[in-house]
């Protein structure tokens, strides 16, 4: 960080000045000077060549890595003595390559100045996916993959755990605005939503700080992401602790998600246990952590080191004498240093190479360099990056040429990674997914659990998570739930609020006939036709098949009707048989009446073949035995209706009508009414027969199993005929229902073709306007009250007088006037 002083504009301000020395990024130069070191000692890759190095603190501050910048390049020195003096001359005979800076913010400033001059620059942890720009950064080169490619993981491990309601908290500079951005612009097309998007203070404000944290909280979000750097880290989870904010399970951006600032500190861990983030790959680096414990100020090497002193007094909390480099006053505040002190006995984060992830990307970065210089001095004429130009000359080697070497830098170091940069500059993305637990020694410990190798073609291949090795925040193993609604169970549909996020949603139950199989369904499916949902909408299953049954109460009650119509007949029919020789039956035509009797027998057994599951013999077996019987009854009625009335003409003096209405020509009648009727469902069948037919609608949960009449013409035909001769047997029993008969059969025949014809005339709408297997019924019913109407008025009557009052089944009293009684 950079201590600012208040200007005063009347005079020079004194210097800027660095303070909160970072261990951390001290290790990282210390890194570039193993490996500086271990270039040069081994001589393999450079031999005859020594690399050296100018080191300038940036102090996090982007004008203060600009004016490093630009002292490496002599720029400002030159500027001061020669005026008008141009940086190509002041640096020619040496090659300036800048490793770093470590943050986005900074580097952008770094890449706009030295892209000017073409002056390559590899940054080892400026990760902003804006500087893969080549035409606004075309000499910036990195070992640290893009933000674009760890927002993609970041994605992907969202969509994973199907979190769809996550909180963003980003710092405010270019690294964490431009991943926020990216990630806010990429989460929706997965379903999920952001719940809130907030920056932290740059200066960490106290009151903008809580209220940032109040936000968190009152968000509802239970996931989430902070992509920040370590210091904009620390102090959101400090006000976090002050407001006591847990339950909150934290996704961290690789800037972070190793960062010991935050694991080792005890106050953190019951709030970060459990966090899960991205970091870059890590490498144990052999000899490196001897080389950190080199430093002392006793040694004459490590005098050479300007930020001696200041790691030396921070770690020690000493004060070292000023000529080896102490700061006056210093001794006033702290006790001396010793010289006795070792860097061994001290636990801190420099010499944690447990998590060389940073670390490694700066080794990685300097090998690069060192594998284009190497390139360079290979150089044969037409196979360099320049192939139209001359090799470059190896004691004048201008920035330039190196830049583009260095774009060609392929190489495999002795961990066995491929170190390349795309045409974007950028390394092969591969992460590391790391989980925060808390070890058995109460420290924290940074443990993988998965990796994300953006090379991989498929999600499954890209993003591999041994879930069983996850602790989630609050020490839980079940993965934690972030929506803004609850989850919509199987059986439910998502209902969008209006005026809200899409991740904000109702559950309403699917209709009757839909179904939904999986949680959060945006929308019910609706069931095939022959399907129903059951009770719980989550699966469809066979509709009930639903017709007129010999096993359900309308069926058994109907068939028990039926029987005793039958019985009730035969038993009519018994009574004649017995009693045939009485006056009653002969004079009422007995011949007619057992035909009569038969024929109703018949009408009251079809009315059974409608009962059951409907087949293709019963469909075509009910409507024309109903169609036939019943002519055949009407028949055998109107033959009786027109012998009564010709017995009454045949009375009269000189009448003899009766030879033509004899039982040979009433046999003709019948035989002959019935014969069209059976021709009518000859044809019937034999054109368009009925069949069983399904009828399954949408908002039913049954199939109808019906009989369909196959020839609507036919079917109306068949009707039409019953009904019209129906119509003149009422007319011709109602011209005779007068006649001076003291037993008039034309009166009864009157009656029951009235109840014959009321019947049918009521079934025509109730059979249409009944639904399912209730317009059988409707069939039966008709059925059975039409010939129940018959039986009853013409053979009631007659059973009565044949039973209980034998003494009018006389012929005198049957052609005598009457006087009077029911007749």
């Amino acid at each position: 960080m950079v201590e600012q002083p208040n200007p005063s504009y009347t005079s020079v301000p004194p210097p800027t000045r660095c303070t909160r020395f970072n261990f951390r990024t001290f290790r990282w130069m210390q890194t570039m000077l193993f490996a500086i070191e271990e270039i040069n000692r081994e001589g393999t890759l450079l031999p005859n060549i020594t690399l050296g190095y100018k080191i300038y603190d940036s102090c996090s501050a982007p004008f203060q890595a600009l004016k490093a910048a630009m002292e490496l390049m002599g720029a400002e020195e030159g500027l001061e003595k020669e005026g008008e003096r141009k940086v190509e001359d002041v640096c020619r005979g040496s090659v300036p390559v800048v490793i770093g800076d470590g943050g986005s913010t900074q580097s952008l400033a770094v890449a706009r100045f030295l892209g000017v001059f073409d002056v390559p620059q590899v940054s080892y942890f400026s990760s902003c996916a804006c500087l893969s720009n080549k035409k606004e950064f075309p000499a910036f080169l990195r070992t640290m993959p893009s933000d674009f490619f760890q927002v993609h993981a970041l994605v992907q491990l969202v969509k994973h755990y199907e979190w769809t309601w996550v909180g963003l908290i980003a710092g405010d500079d270019a690294y964490g605005r431009g991943g926020a951005t990216i990630f806010a612009n990429e989460i929706p097309r997965f379903g999920a939503c952001v719940a809130l998007h907030e920056i932290i203070p740059k200066n960490h404000a106290g009151a903008d700080m809580a209220a940032v944290v109040s936000r968190i909280h009152s968000s509802g979000a239970r996931v989430v992401l902070v992509f920040a750097v370590e210091q904009d880290s620390v102090a959101l989870f400090d006000e976090a602790l002050r407001q006591g904010l847990t339950g909150i399970q934290w996704l961290a951006s690789e800037a972070w998600s190793t960062a010991s600032v935050l694991s080792t500190p005890t106050r953190y861990h019951h709030i970060l246990q459990g966090t899960v983030g991205f970091a870059i790959r890590r490498a144990q680096i052999p000899g490196l952590q001897d080389f950190l414990l080199r430093l002392h100020p006793l040694n004459q090497d490590s005098l050479k080191d300007p930020f001696l002193v200041p790691f030396w007094e921070e770690v020690f909390g000493c004060s070292l004498i000023r000529g080896a480099g102490g700061q006056e006053g210093s001794a006033e505040r702290k006790p001396s240093c010793s010289g006795s002190e070792e860097l061994a006995s001290m636990r801190n984060i420099y010499l944690d190479v447990s998590q060389l992830r940073i670390s490694y990307n700066v080794y990685k970065a300097v090998y690069a360099v060192a594998h284009a210089l190497k390139a360079m001095r290979s150089c044969e004429t037409g196979n360099e990056p320049f192939p139209l130009q001359a090799c470059p000359d190896v004691d004048n080697i201008q920035p330039r040429q190196l830049l583009g070497y260095l774009r060609q830098v392929e190489y495999t170091n002795s961990f066995g990674d491929e170190t390349k940069f795309d045409e974007n500059g950028d390394p092969v993305a591969v992460y590391d997914l790391v989980n925060w637990k808390l070890g058995t020694n109460g420290e924290m410990e940074v443990v993988t659990i998965g990796k994300f190798d953006e090379t991989e073609s498929g999600l499954e291949k890209k993003l591999q998570i041994w879930e069983s090795g996850i602790v989630w925040n609050g020490n839980r193993t079940t993965v934690p739930l972030s929506v803004c609604s609850s989850i919509c169970p199987p059986g439910t549909r998502k209902a969008i609020k209006p005026n809200v996020p899409m991740c904000c949603h109702d559950c309403v139950a699917c209709t009757d006939g839909e179904i939904s199989s999986q949680t959060d369904a945006i929308e019910c499916a609706r069931c095939l036709p022959e399907f129903w949902s059951n009770p719980e909408r989550t699966a469809c299953i066979p509709k009930n098949v639903e017709f007129l049954s010999f096993s359900d109460t309308m069926g058994i009650t109907l068939m028990a009707v039926a029987l005793l119509g039958s019985f009730c007949t035969s038993t009519v029919a018994f009574i004649f048989s017995y009693h045939r020789s009485t006056p009653i039956v002969r004079t009422n035509n007995s011949e007619l009446s057992f035909l009569l009797l038969f024929s109703l027998t018949l009408c009251f057994l079809c009315s059974l073949t409608f009962i059951g599951r409907p087949s293709e013999w019963s469909c075509m077996l009910r409507h024309t035995a109903f169609g036939i019987t019943f002519v055949l009854c009407i028949s055998c009625v109107l033959g009786k209706t027109i012998v009564v009335l010709m017995a009454f003409r045949a009375t009269l003096p000189g009448s003899d009508v009766m030879k033509w209405f004899g039982p040979a020509q009433q046999r003709a009648i019948i035989t002959l009414c019935t014969l069209v009727q059976v021709i009518i469902c000859a044809v019937w069948l034999a054109v368009a027969p009925p069949t069983p037919r399904k009828l399954m609608p949408r908002e039913s949960p049954v199939v109808i199993l019906l009989c369909d009449e196959g020839s609507a013409l036919a079917f109306s035909l068949v009707l039409g005929y019953v009904s019209l001769l129906a119509c003149i047997c009422l007319l011709l029993a109602f011209l005779a229902r007068k006649l001076p008969d003291n037993f008039n059969e034309a009166k009864l025949i009157t009656f029951s073709m009235f109840i014959f014809c009321a019947v049918w005339a009521a079934f025509v709408p109730a059979f249409i306007t009944s639904p399912g297997k209730y317009s059988t019924v409707t069939e039966v019913f008709a059925i059975l009250a039409s010939s129940y109407g018959l039986l009853a008025c013409i053979f009631a009557p007659k059973c009565y007088i044949i039973l209980l009052r034998p003494e009018k089944n006389t012929r005198k009293h049957l052609i005598s006037k009457p006087v009077g009684g029911m007749f």
